[in-house]
């Protein structure tokens, strides 16, 4: 093999070296931007809220709503019902609070409704039967622990509505259907009216 034949092999095996070596840092940076539940907790642990101020604390708080609205389904299901987020929720300002719940009930009220929409209806009606035995058994009770009972008016009536709205605007008309027992007994709960 000639020395110009060689080298041209070398170079070229170099070119295709560091093609693939740029190539595995992409797919590794993307693999780590990709959010989970557990990098949104590390986040979250990464920096005490009440050390931050001003555009600093703003900041921190807009990046975990952005990272939250990055979360599948699943994972911020799973954070919800493991009320993973109470801790930092709680030592948000109220205003702090109402800005973060702008930031996150659009993405997963029409997450949440997508998920339904893919669901068949025996398995949306199985969801529904189970939030309506929660939600009776719950009716009258008072839990200051629970994030809930400790949310303004004004914002529980925000994320009624933006629930609604998503309702009405991301729903197919099976699952309007389906979901329709639900969307009762929340409009009778919120009214003072407890079905049996």
């Amino acid at each position: 093999m000639t020395v110009a034949r060689h080298r041209h092999w070398v170079g070229l095996a170099l070119a295709v070296a560091a093609i693939w070596g740029i190539a595995l840092i992409a797919l590794r940076g993307i693999r780590e931007q990709k959010p989970t539940a557990e990098s949104l907790l590390a986040f979250v642990e990464s920096r005490d809220l009440d050390s931050l101020h001003g555009a600093e604390r703003e900041r921190h708080l807009q990046a975990l709503a952005d990272r939250l609205n990055r979360l599948p389904f699943e994972e911020r299901r799973e954070l919800r019902e493991g009320r993973a987020l109470e801790g930092v929720f709680r030592k948000m300002l109220p205003e702090e609070q109402g800005q973060f719940l702008d930031r996150t009930l659009p993405t997963g009220f029409r997450e949440v409704m997508e998920a339904f929409n893919k669901m068949t209806s025996e398995e949306r009606r199985k969801h529904v039967e189970r939030a309506l035995r929660d939600m009776r058994a719950r009716a009258g009770e008072a839990d200051p622990g629970r994030i809930e009972e400790r949310l303004a008016d004004g914002q529980a009536r925000k994320i009624i509505d933006q629930g609604l709205q998503s309702f009405y605007r991301d729903s197919t008309a099976e699952t309007k259907m389906d979901l329709a027992p639900l969307i009762e007994e929340i409009q009778a709960q919120m009214q003072g009216f407890r079905h049996p």
